[in-house]
């Protein structure tokens, strides 16, 4: 077996034990992503110099005994929208085309502080908007499992690299499952944690108020690893929660006895494809069979979710793609007659259509006569949401559903049809809105494509959930990468 096909855990052990070094590691990793690049496309920036420098200190750090934290010199990939300094950082857009940021977000001083070997810069929708990875101006990412599909998106690059082997492990972000869906859709763990339970700082933003960063992994266990180095209360975020978290990876465990499993009846309806239903529902019932209970619940307001969740998360990025301008750094248009044609001829000419779809949505909603009508109604479903999660969770520790309503759709099948594409998203965006963790974990095949099986939990409960998808694990085996 190759390296860059082993796990995180298993690779760690390797390198404490001096069975490898972090450059031989790293070195596979990076001959991986340079072999399956042209067919898959999940990388926008490869860091071959720095990632083999960096891994030789890891080395020099293990030679001399030092203590290292459980992932050091594991590669690792991250989201083209959290900020790296020093590194192109473009969100997949014209618009910060030649974008290299001054400072590191907040999860990459955590990584850096933990010795991980940064490999490069991952494709996504352009802004984190879509469900595909079809939206970059710079290329499209394809499904290693079937390289005619999508990935999913928008964390695409992020999913397709960990489930290829061009990295061990990987950063997402999700503001309505961005994080889920391409984890589902390429057959690898991805976790969205609890609002406030990893900073947004240096974080590119959407949507603020459903923007939360998190891990890919092909197994459960590297995921709860690279959970637990990236948490952490943060100062330079107003939302990031101030508190202890646990050792998650220590406190894993596949017992499910006990565990009271919530199926909610919404999810299971129209427009979920029936063999996605039976592969999670045949999952839940082997949990059953090991100590679980299954408990039946509703959330009506899921219905609404979809159509509250883009009035909300298009107001927001209306506003926080207005500092887009071309006046301080990014693009600008090169022909141009005033300040206010070159701020019209620059955003029309940087951002792609979605991105442009949404924020003509964000400002309509957002404007007067319309506030009341839409903006407001959205808000509102959101808290009508939060409750009956508030009331669900009375009844179960977690809750099950598909994590898509289907199996990756083919590429270019969506996109001349915004409506159909955004809703992919239907069984993910509830999450975002009440600010709850969810986690994605393959649950077999249909049709010869990964499915998701997704567990919801309380706020801070990631332990349970990991927990949870450790026993799905353990039913239908570990992930390694996809031979393309």
């Amino acid at each position: 077996m190759e390296l860059y096909e082993m796990s995180a855990s298993e690779l760690s052990l390797m390198l404490k034990e001096k069975k490898c070094s972090s450059e031989e590691l790293t070195r596979s990793v990076l001959s991986r992503a340079k072999a399956t690049e042209e067919k898959v496309g999940a990388y926008l920036t490869l860091c071959e110099e720095s990632a083999v420098s960096k891994a030789r200190e890891v080395d020099a750090k293990i030679a001399k005994g030092e203590k290292l934290s459980a992932l050091a010199g594991i590669p690792i990939g991250i989201k083209d929208n959290i900020s790296t300094k020093g590194i192109l950082t473009t969100c997949a857009s014209k618009m910060l085309y030649n974008y290299v940021p001054p400072f590191d977000a907040f999860v990459m001083k955590k990584v850096n502080a933990a010795d991980i070997v940064v490999t490069g810069k991952l494709n996504m929708d352009e802004f984190a908007m879509g469900s595909s990875t079809e939206n970059s101006h710079f290329k499209k990412t394809h499904n290693p499992h079937n390289l005619d599909c999508v990935p999913g998106g928008s964390s695409g690059g992020s999913a397709a690299a960990v489930a290829v082997g061009s990295a061990v492990i990987s950063l997402g972000s999700d503001t309505g499952g961005s994080i889920r869906m391409p984890a589902s859709y390429c057959g690898v763990v991805g976790l969205k944690p609890t609002y406030g339970a990893v900073s947004r700082y240096g974080l590119v933003a959407f949507a603020s108020s459903l923007d939360q960063i998190g891990p890919f992994g092909r197994t459960v266990k590297d995921t709860a690893a690279l959970f637990g180095i990236i948490c952490g209360h943060d100062n330079m975020d107003a939302t990031s929660a101030d508190r202890e978290y646990p050792d998650f990876t220590a406190a894993l465990k596949s017992d499910v006895s006990g565990l009271r499993i919530g199926i909610p009846k919404e999810y299971f309806g129209d427009g979920v494809d029936e063999s996605v239903k039976q592969a999670v529902m045949d999952t839940v019932r082997e949990l059953e069979k090991q100590g679980a209970k299954l408990v039946d619940i509703s959330l009506p307001s899921t219905k609404y979710a979809l159509n509250a969740y883009y009035i909300i998360s298009s107001a927001e990025a209306s506003s926080n793609l207005a500092r887009f301008d071309g006046v301080k750094y990014g693009f600008r248009a090169e022909n141009y007659d005033s300040l206010t044609d070159m701020y019209e001829k620059t955003r029309s000419e940087g951002f792609g259509d979605e991105v442009k779809r949404r924020i003509m949505l964000g400002t309509f909603v957002l404007s007067s006569g319309f506030f009341d009508a839409y903006y407001k109604k959205a808000k509102l479903v959101a808290m009508d949401i939060v409750r009956e999660f508030g009331e669900a969770f009375e009844k179960c520790d977690v809750i099950a559903t598909p994590a898509t309503p289907g199996t990756a759709f083919k590429l270019g099948e969506n996109m001349g049809d915004p409506t159909k594409m955004y809703a992919a998203d239907i069984c993910t965006v509830t999450v975002n809105i009440a600010g709850l963790p969810a986690i994605s974990v393959p649950c077999g095949k249909v049709n010869g494509m990964p499915a998701g099986l997704q567990f919801i939990g309380r706020k801070f409960s990631e332990q349970t959930l990991l927990n949870s998808a450790y026993a799905v694990e353990q039913l239908t085996g570990e992930v390694r990468p996809v031979n393309v």
